[in-house]
């Protein structure tokens, strides 16, 4: 008895689980979905099928196969790469202070948007308009100051 109750259990769970998905089109051509039955008077059933899955990527406990390269492939020595880590470093750095100086820059005019604030507009939906740009001027460069350390931390 306790078998057919569990097997009654899943069959209702089964037909609560599938859903009639059906397409309705009114006057003026414009399509609409639904799966509510009392909403789809005149409307077609759709047939979608089994739904399509993919297996799950391979656990991160089993390492990934080594991936060797072709014989022919041109490779660069040691010191030449040394040479081209330094200049990308180099580089980086350089981008680095040319964007801190731009924060800086960008943070003076805020705060000079923001000193004019406090003496003559009255609207406050006017002043939020007024020093949005500014502060997203500040927010992109702290963002990029932000990205450039993270690739300079990630060097060799």
């Amino acid at each position: 008895m306790r078998y057919a109750a569990i097997i009654l259990l899943f069959a209702v769970a089964v037909s609560v689980a599938h859903a009639d998905i059906y397409e309705c089109t009114d006057e003026n051509g414009n399509r609409r979905f639904t799966n509510i039955k009392a909403e789809a008077r005149g409307c077609k059933t759709l047939n979608l099928g089994p739904a399509n899955t993919i297996p799950p990527p391979p656990k991160s406990s089993e390492k990934p196969a080594r991936v060797t390269t072709p014989s022919g492939f041109p490779r660069v020595d040691t010191q030449t790469q040394q040479q081209r880590d330094a200049e990308r470093r180099r580089i980086l750095e350089q981008e680095l202070n040319n964007e801190q100086k731009l924060l800086q820059q960008a943070r003076k005019e805020l705060a000079d948007q923001e000193a004019i604030r406090l003496g003559s507009e009255r609207n406050y939906q006017r002043v939020l308009d007024r020093l949005e740009p500014f502060q997203k001027r500040v927010k992109l460069h702290e963002d990029n100051i932000a990205n450039l350390k993270k690739e300079l931390s990630g060097m060799r």
